[in-house]
């Protein structure tokens, strides 16, 4: 029985598995053949394994699993696939609480997840703690989540996850799935949406990311107001469109208008002119 405080939708359908696990290359009829038993040095970890619904598609991969899993009943289901799968190992407990890097083991990570769509941002910012060590993220999440992720600026959906995103990895909206492929079917539309780090953060010369996406949240903390007034608080109203002039943009300019890149621009500038008590206030 699914639990809903958990935000359980398991996907059901085989059909759209095996699609998924075309789209993710862990099927054998997908984009590239398995080589079965051959050497990797890449371990798949799976987050939120349910039943364990793809972690068998996963495990044929030849690749190491660890399938992370809150509920202890699903853990101890798990625990009986394991028995029959060496290269599967369950890791119980909340993956907001779990190191990649030691479940790793000096292996580069591959991520899957079926993602509760109450706690999909706070996974998202957890995994892109680990992005030096992550190749592929494959997540499914809420269909208005996915627009989020692959958003491009100017764009409705584009916003402080988006910029997020794409700071940490290259997002691709992949398939988008319909209700009825889970159980107990979600109330919204799904999607699957790959992420493939590194993402801008190398082109930019940003040293301090935990800085400039607190930047970024006051940015976009009131959409329909200018850059300049959202920033006002930290370099002034004045200042602010001196600044965005200078840099080519426009004085009235909205965070929802601005690339990645424009954005770490505006951040870069505000910084090296603030002084060490703004900066250490920053909120």
């Amino acid at each position: 029985m699914p639990r809903q405080r958990l935000g359980q939708h398991f996907l059901s359908d085989p059909g759209w598995r095996e699609k998924i696990a075309r789209a993710i290359r862990v099927s054998p009829h997908g984009m590239e053949a398995l080589l079965a038993a051959a050497p990797r040095d890449y371990c798949w970890i799976e987050v939120g394994a349910g039943h364990g619904e793809m972690t068998q598609h996963l495990i044929r991969s030849g690749a190491p699993v660890y399938a992370v899993e809150l509920d202890p009943p699903l853990v101890e289901r798990l625990k009986r696939l394991a028995e029959e799968h060496s290269n599967l190992t369950i890791v119980p407990g909340d993956v907001l609480q779990a190191d990649l890097r030691a479940i790793a083991s000096g292996r580069r990570i591959r991520l899957y997840g079926n993602l509760p769509y109450y706690i999909t941002s706070p996974i998202l910012h957890h995994f892109f703690q680990y992005a030096d060590l992550v190749d592929e993220i494959h997540i499914v999440v809420q269909l208005e989540v996915a627009q989020r992720l692959t958003a491009h600026p100017g764009s409705k959906s584009y916003g402080y996850l988006s910029v997020v995103t794409q700071f940490y990895a290259r997002p691709d909206f992949v398939l988008r799935l319909p209700r009825g492929a889970f159980r107990p079917p979600p109330e919204v539309g799904s999607a699957l949406v790959t992420l493939r780090p590194p993402g801008e953060r190398p082109s930019l010369a940003v040293q301090d990311a935990q800085g400039f996406l607190e930047f970024v949240k006051i940015c976009f903390a009131q959409k329909r107001k200018t850059l300049s007034n959202n920033l006002r608080n930290i370099a002034g109203l004045e200042q602010t469109r001196t600044l965005l002039r200078d840099l080519g943009l426009r004085k009235d300019a909205r965070a929802e208008q601005l690339s990645v890149g424009e954005l770490a621009a505006v951040y870069q500038s505000i910084s090296s002119g603030m002084p060490r008590a703004g900066r250490d206030n920053r909120t």
